[in-house]
């Protein structure tokens, strides 16, 4: 991959965090994805699912500022997401993901059927998808994608591999 390429993918990715167009990634951004969902599925912000779906978000920004925060200012810069949270998405996609589990697990549970745990249908993750920010004509093919045994459900460990893959982008000179 060429440096233009690696940089398009990586603005991909901070625009995917930056939920409120800033140019920042805040608490603000996770907050904001949270709600979104529980619009998208109609829960509440007080029920049980839709404060799991809070507390995944905060605990997803937390370890987010933890790796990418330098300079302690309670938000991420792309360049603090270049140089922090790329750097860790280069080198353990698999690791970085599993600070976004306890959002994508509540998560889960507000899209699937009455919160199963055998994961939610790819429409409903289509729809996750589509208020998350992903472009429509993409958010069903991802979606039907993440289903990667074909059993018609998308499990936590199968968006967890999804998201690390999505995450994981090799520098230029890798």
């Amino acid at each position: 991959m060429d440096s233009a390429e690696y940089e398009r993918k990586i603005a991909a990715r901070f625009a995917t965090f930056d939920q409120d167009g800033s140019g920042y990634i805040d608490r603000d951004d996770f907050s904001t994805a949270a709600k979104a969902v529980l619009a998208e599925f109609g829960a509440t912000a007080r029920s049980d699912k839709g404060q799991a779906v809070f507390a995944g978000a905060e605990a997803f920004w937390q370890g987010m500022a933890g790796i990418a925060d330098v300079d302690g200012d309670q938000r991420v810069s792309r360049e603090e997401f270049i140089t922090g949270a790329a750097k860790r998405l280069r080198d353990s996609p698999e690791r970085f993901a599993e600070i976004a589990r306890p959002f994508l697990r509540a998560v889960i549970a507000v899209a699937g059927d009455g919160g199963t745990p055998a994961g939610a249908t790819p429409s409903a993750t289509a729809r996750v998808l589509r208020v998350l920010g992903t472009p429509p004509e993409l958010a069903g093919q991802a979606a039907v994608a993440l289903d990667t045994d074909g059993d018609g459900r998308i499990s936590e460990e199968e968006i967890l591999r999804g998201f690390a893959s999505y995450c994981g982008v090799q520098a230029p000179d890798a």
